[in-house]
């Protein structure tokens, strides 16, 4: 069988540990993963020689074996003693001997007997696995909602309730996940350890997190099914401040997903997206708009109504006011959300629009007005 360095193929040290293999491999495996390198044969026959080394060395038992022997193969048990007189042959093992003392003296290093001891157990059979890891306490995940709102509701403000469906402490096992019953194979990893996760067009494993990658795992409970939370649906009160705009986060303490073992719960936060206004636009805090005025109001000045988010309000256009002049009416806009007592503005842009029919008298009109008061807009620019 042609054997194979695990660890130079994924350039790690034999002592490395678990999550230094991971990161190697996601290193060497974004770098020839055959998507990457279209057509390139190489690449793929190193991606899958990387593939194979971190096969063996993300599991326990399978690295196991290849440390013992140099080499894995699905039949070699890395604690069990080898059959008496296995050679090199199919299943065998090949060994070399040189430089051991057989004499069982003890200068020189260790003696061949406590060497063989080593290899073969001693006799003393298949070590006990390691108790699985007790569950520890652990704050609840964080939840995110999304809520729409009116232009106007996220202007004033809003308190509600909504129905979130959340976690909360398992009552029979206090978040434990188990009852302290005999231990049994883990159904998640089926006794593996490890899980399959996908990254993109990647697939790789990494240790399953209902038995923290040993495979085994105690009696779950019967109530939460292992998991230390039961699900709940809950009607929560809340209040959506003042001035909130599209994407805004309001955070309503331990309304998360239920802690472990007395941990604290999670945070939910409400991700506001705020509905668009007919007229109004908002910037910031601030409200943009634009009125239409007629030519009358423009050279004579008027006062007239303009739309705000909290209804009508007077602006008083100056006689001479041209098209596309803007006016700004103080404190009419949001409220500031650092702020509260702090407002922005509203900015009115009006513009002049011509009557759509004009009658005889309406023409005869405009040029008296043109005769009394000719002048050229044109001017400026050298034209008449």
């Amino acid at each position: 069988m042609a054997k194979k360095d695990y660890y130079n193929i994924l350039g790690v040290k034999k002592d490395a540990k678990a999550d230094e293999i991971k990161k190697a491999y996601r290193r060497l495996a974004r770098k020839f993963h055959p998507d990457v390198n279209p057509g390139d044969k190489a690449a793929e026959d190193k991606f899958k020689e990387v593939q194979e080394a971190y096969d063996v060395l993300s599991d326990d038992k399978k690295r196991k074996v290849f440390d013992r022997f140099g080499y894995y193969a699905d039949n070699l048990d890395p604690d069990a003693p080898f059959a008496a007189g296995a050679g090199a042959g199919q299943g065998g093992v090949e060994f070399d001997f040189s430089g051991f003392d057989f004499s069982g003296g003890s200068s020189g290093g260790s003696s061949f007997r406590d060497i063989f001891s080593d290899l073969f157990g001693g006799g003393s059979g298949r070590q006990p696995q390691p108790e699985p890891p007790r569950a520890i306490p652990k704050r609840g995940r964080d939840i995110e909602i999304p809520l729409a709102l009116s232009f106007e509701e996220s202007f004033s403000g809003l308190t509600t309730n909504i129905s979130v469906n959340r976690s909360e402490q398992c009552s029979r096992c206090q978040g434990a996940g188990d009852t302290g019953g005999p231990v049994v194979t883990c159904s998640t990893c089926k006794g593996s350890g490890q899980v399959l996760k996908s990254g993109g067009r990647l697939q790789f494993s990494q240790p399953c997190g209902d038995c923290e990658g040993t495979g085994r795992r105690r009696t779950p409970c019967s109530l939460c099914n292992g998991k230390g939370v039961t699900p709940k649906t809950e009607q929560v009160k809340i209040k959506i401040p003042a001035g909130v705009d599209t994407g805004s986060r309001v955070r309503v303490p331990k309304k998360g997903h239920g802690g472990r073992l007395g941990a604290e719960p999670g945070d939910l936060f409400i991700v506001t997206n705020v509905g668009k206004h007919k007229f109004l636009e908002r910037k910031g805090d601030n409200i943009y708009v634009t009125v239409p005025i007629t030519v009358p109001e423009a050279a004579l000045g008027a006062r007239i109504e303009v739309p705000t988010v909290e209804g009508k309000a007077q602006l008083k256009i100056p006689p001479g006011t041209e098209s596309g002049q803007k006016f700004r009416l103080r404190e009419r806009g949001f409220p500031s959300l650092r702020n509260p007592n702090l407002r922005g503005d509203e900015f009115v842009e009006v513009k002049i629009t011509l009557p759509k029919v004009i009658s005889e008298e309406t023409k005869a009109v405009l040029k008296d007005f043109e005769r009394l008061n000719h002048e050229s807009p044109r001017k400026i620019m050298g034209l008449e």
